[in-house]
């Protein structure tokens, strides 16, 4: 479907479609959403080898694109990360159901019962780049949730997302739920998502998960309200109090392990005092690791810097490349942070209670470690199963946005004949 008339056409027959299916599921009963997520899991695994290649056929499509080796790595699926996805769909099954739960509950002096309980948002649009895997994420926590969700997956994922999202209608079939709760756009033009961004009788909310040019379009864009999640400008301050062995361990981690995500370190800030002893270390330990650092002149004398550039600061890499200062203090690193950051992730390594106290207070990024890796910046560690993103934004969901995030409230008022005077 090339013709835009035919994309709205088919756009808007999704559309009526999920907000059909949104008002069944919105009282489905809890039992059947779980049944559904692990019969799509059990569908998953089954149907892993097809999976596998199928996500050949996207990897050597992004390889034609061009694609970062981190990209790619986001792109890639193997057994072990099928065993992920269908892990998280079973974890997302086993939650307790958000909807309908009790937030609070209270009397008052005319005789009125107020409860403010969990409903489900509705019709949610979640526009991905590359990760196959969000698929799975995004169709299971918004069915958790009790909301309709339309999944636009990135051009790169076409053909893997594809299989998984047929196997989550599996699930919703054996379930008996509305096989429209979970649908997918059927295609890579990018007016589908022009279209999405204006559908606002029936989308309720965009959750745009991806890189800053997608995101920055979304935002721009959306007539629907956005759960926006920003790039992950994410930094990592070594205080003068730091434990040598626990800053290696936890900067290697967060840099290397997977350099592609966006808790992945992009920014080392190091305090003055261990500049020459506990940051060298560091330093010297990302070069022979593979990491090209780019640091300012309190660390070009170091062998292997390459001398950082105004650009280097609030960059993005997503890639073995790091940047790295030297501070006066934790005040001068939350300066930096707060000039420079996303509001994403942010850690202090440290044993002082006092400047870590101190670091929590000042800064408002959405997640802020102390003394661990901020590659555990995941909704799956968090307990949350899964997750659709990282909301950098301050209205409604913050953080890791997980089912319980994907709803709103409504108050239920309950009187015996009570009439106001």
């Amino acid at each position: 479907m090339k013709d835009v008339s035919d994309i709205q056409a088919m756009m808007a027959d999704i559309g009526r479609n999920a907000r059909t299916a949104a008002a069944e599921l919105a009282c489905a009963p809890s039992a059947a959403k779980a049944l559904a997520l692990e019969v799509a899991a059990d569908a998953v695994w089954t149907r892993r080898a097809e999976i596998i290649a199928e996500n050949a056929k996207d990897m050597a499509f992004g390889r034609e694109k061009g694609l970062s080796d981190a990209m790619l790595d986001r792109l890639m699926l193997d057994e072990g990360r099928i065993q992920g996805i269908c892990d998280g769909l079973r974890a997302v099954a086993a939650q307790d159901d958000p909807v309908g739960a009790v937030m609070d509950a209270w009397g008052r002096p005319s005789g009125l019962n107020i409860r403010r309980v969990r409903t489900p948002l509705g019709v949610i649009g979640v526009i991905y780049e590359s990760r196959p895997n969000v698929t799975a994420d995004a169709g299971a926590l918004c069915l958790k949730a009790g909301n309709a969700v339309i999944l636009r997956g990135g051009s790169e994922s076409f053909h893997s997302a594809g299989v998984i999202h047929q196997c989550l209608v599996d699930g919703l079939t054996a379930a008996g739920l509305p096989t429209d709760a979970i649908q997918r756009v059927p295609t890579r033009d990018r007016a589908a998502v022009s279209e999405m961004l204006k559908m606002t009788d029936t989308i309720d909310v965009i959750v745009p998960r991806g890189g800053k040019g997608l995101v920055g379009l979304v935002q721009r864009e959306a007539r629907v309200p956005v759960f926006a999640h920003l790039e992950g400008i994410v930094h990592i301050y070594i205080d003068a109090a730091a434990d040598p062995e626990k800053a290696l361990k936890i900067v290697l981690n967060a840099k290397t392990r997977r350099t592609g995500i966006c808790g992945a370190a992009e920014c080392l800030l190091i305090h003055r005092d261990v500049a020459d002893t506990i940051g060298q270390g560091v330093i010297k330990a990302l070069i022979d690791a593979g990491v090209e650092v780019r640091g300012d002149g309190g660390l070009a004398s170091i062998d292997g810097v390459v001398a950082a550039t105004a650009d280097d600061w609030g960059h993005e890499y997503l890639d073995m490349t790091i940047a790295a200062k030297v501070v006066d203090d934790v005040d001068a690193a939350i300066a930096h942070i707060r000039t420079f950051g996303s509001n994403h992730t942010d850690c202090i390594v440290t044993e002082d209670d006092d400047v870590a106290d101190r670091f929590f207070q000042r800064l408002d990024s959405a997640i802020l470690m102390r003394n661990a890796s901020t590659q555990f910046a995941d909704g799956g560690e968090f307990g949350m199963g899964a997750e659709i993103g990282i909301a950098t934004g301050k209205m409604h969901a913050r953080g890791p946005v997980g089912a319980e995030q994907l709803t709103s409230f409504k108050y239920l008022v309950t009187g015996d004949g009570t009439v106001r005077t």
